[in-house]
């Protein structure tokens, strides 16, 4: 029993001194933060009056979960980590990583991101701040935010499009005489960009700049990072192309239905008519109308959309053009009136022309120029009017049957012919 207690006793003693050291070491380095900060003025930046004071920036991106094409703005989750020297802040020893909620006593820098919209910084279970000292006086500040930045785009192409996008850092106060920003590793300085996985997007690159900003107040260092984002089609496909071209084909059919079947030619033009309007309509609601963008796929639709209407008007056209040749085969009277005219046209051609002979000999008699010159434009407007009823007689429509034949052959080579030029305009040029 004596020995039990004496054991119970001897360790309760080892972990009291263990705890006992712990404490003391902690206590020693609060007490040197404390010998640090106590003649430190945080509202003062490293090397005041002096040469301005260097901030290097690294950024890992560990998510861009919303691309917006209504706000034209884009949500990411950033790691920002900056890093300086603040020669007050030099100390003997290893690095020593604070409290984030002792960053309250020390300077940092007034970064903030130029075209954000809204942030915030995460604060679950504790705020997402990291801050390190190193003995030479270099910091490490690094925040973890979510950030809606805005991004102008260029929605002309949808759904083949690129868009640009920018995240640029800047200082809110300190001018360039202050406070000067760099990447830590140029390129390098990014982290997150190539294995990051977005619903529509693929990352096709990315670099960064080192630029000025300019307004009224001054010149100000900025930090700029350009990616490109190049739209995944996959979706629109299977979704809006394949859906529309199907129905362009489907209304092909209706070229091999016999005119006699008027339900059946009506109910396939209309049918192909009102699904592609469902189509075409369901293609805009998910985008603004307000910036009034005509969208690649807007161009396509229409172009389905023509080719489905225009199969429904070629069967009225075929419809109406049979009518009128059954008419004139019931009434066979009407067919010497016209042989009676065009004879009366012949008839009157030729007499015009012996007329015109009978007063051009004449003229030459007389030498009268008016005469000749009338003359002239009466043989003119003759041979004028012949050339029409010529090419009028080319069009002329004999055999209805034609109609359907000819559409089976120019419906679906102008199709292919204008997918060719659509495809080839928007993907290479």
């Amino acid at each position: 029993m004596n020995w039990r207690l004496s054991h119970i006793f001897y360790w309760t003693l080892v972990i009291y001194c263990n705890v006992s050291a712990q404490d003391t070491e902690d206590a020693s380095v609060l007490t040197g933060f404390q010998n640090l900060t106590k003649t430190y003025n945080k509202y003062l930046r490293p090397k005041f009056n002096e040469k301005p004071v260097e901030v290097g920036v690294t950024l890992e991106v560990a998510s861009i979960h919303a691309v917006s094409e209504e706000n034209m703005d884009y949500t990411a989750t950033l790691f920002l980590i900056q890093r300086w020297t603040d020669e007050r802040l030099i100390f003997e020893g290893k690095s020593i990583t604070l409290d984030a909620r002792l960053v309250h006593f020390l300077w940092v820098p007034d970064t903030y991101i130029v075209d954000s919209k809204r942030s915030f910084l995460h604060d679950v279970t504790v705020q997402n701040r990291l801050v390190r000292l190193f003995s030479n006086g270099t910091v490490l500040y690094s925040i973890r935010i979510t950030t809606t930045v805005a991004c102008n785009m260029n929605l002309a192409k949808y759904p083949m499009d690129k868009q640009k996008c920018t995240l640029k850092l800047e200082s809110l106060g300190y001018n360039i005489n202050d406070l000067l920003y760099t990447w830590m590793n140029g390129n390098n300085s990014i982290r997150g960009m190539d294995t990051l996985k977005l619903a529509q997007y693929t990352v096709e690159r990315y670099y960064t700049k080192v630029s000025l900003g300019q307004d009224e107040t001054g010149q100000y260092s900025r930090l700029v990072l350009y990616f490109v984002l190049q739209r995944n089609m996959i979706y629109f496909i299977l979704e809006t192309y394949i859906p529309a071209t199907l129905l362009v084909v489907l209304s092909w059919i209706s070229f091999w239905i016999s005119k006699s079947s008027v339900p059946a030619r009506t109910c396939f033009g209309v049918t192909t008519v009102l699904a592609m309007t469902t189509i075409l309509m369901g293609s805009r609601s998910s985008l603004p109308t307000a910036n009034c963008f005509i969208k690649a796929i807007d161009v396509y639709l229409g172009i389905c959309f023509t080719f489905v209407f225009g199969a429904l008007l070629e069967y009225a056209f075929a419809h109406y053009c049979s009518e009128q040749i059954e008419a004139l085969g019931k009434n066979p009277t009407e067919k010497p009136e016209n042989n009676n005219f065009e004879c009366l046209i012949i008839n009157t051609s030729q007499e015009l022309t012996e007329d015109e002979n009978k007063r051009i000999s004449t003229t030459e008699q007389m030498g009268c120029g008016s005469c000749l010159k009338k003359t002239f434009l009466l043989n003119l407007w003759i041979k004028i009017k012949e050339k029409t009823h010529i090419f009028l007689d080319f069009f002329k429509i004999k055999c209805t049957e034609n109609i359907d034949r000819y559409s089976r052959v120019l419906f679906p080579f102008a199709f292919l012919i204008t997918n060719i030029v659509y495809w080839a305009y928007y993907l290479y040029i």
